[in-house]
């Protein structure tokens, strides 16, 4: 079992207006090193790792596993997707067993301001809506991060609660999905 439960992963791409989500392939570690080496993506998720260091540890393959989506633009990965179990020794949860899915994304700086982080998580939790029905989304961001703190907003997250980590402010919310019908 995968920390998404009963979903069959891989699913099949998922494709938007203009972009694709899609399982990890080798041909996207260089650009998921950069993304983790990055001082301007860094910012606000703990500071940029060292590129060496990525250079030794990242997988051929990387990010292979449940709910990791990487964004594809014309053949060429900008940023990655994710659906993870939120560990319930964190603080922030909307339920007593804690275990909550929260989305979680990354793009590099060249992709930023084209809406491409919109598109692509419309699209994961659309696609989780349709597999998990009911199933609520977390969402925790530094409530610094301007444009993540509207990305939340965009996407339908409604605040939970505020609280710190990570020695900054964090934002905690979450997103309804439609119960089933029927």
């Amino acid at each position: 079992m995968n920390g998404l439960g009963p979903v069959v992963w891989p699913p099949a791409p998922i494709e938007t207006e203009r972009l694709v989500l899609r399982e990890s392939e080798a041909r996207d570690r260089s650009a998921l090193i950069e993304l983790f080496a990055s001082p301007e993506v860094g910012t606000y998720v703990g500071g940029p790792r060292p590129r060496e260091e990525l250079e030794r540890t990242v997988l051929e393959v990387p990010g292979r596993r449940p709910g990791f989506f990487v964004i594809d633009l014309d053949g060429a990965a900008i940023g990655m997707v994710t659906l993870d179990r939120r560990d319930g020794e964190r603080p922030g949860r909307i339920r007593p067993d804690a275990g909550e899915v929260e989305l979680g994304y990354m793009f590099l700086p060249q992709a930023w301001g084209h809406g491409y982080a919109a598109e692509a998580c419309t699209a994961t939790l659309d696609w989780f809506a349709a597999v998990l029905p009911g199933e609520p989304v977390v969402l925790t961001t530094q409530t610094a991060n301007d444009r993540s703190m509207r990305l939340a907003a965009q996407l339908g997250f409604t605040e939970v609660e505020r609280f710190e980590e990570y020695g900054a402010e964090q934002w905690f919310g979450v997103r309804s999905s439609p119960a089933p019908t029927g």
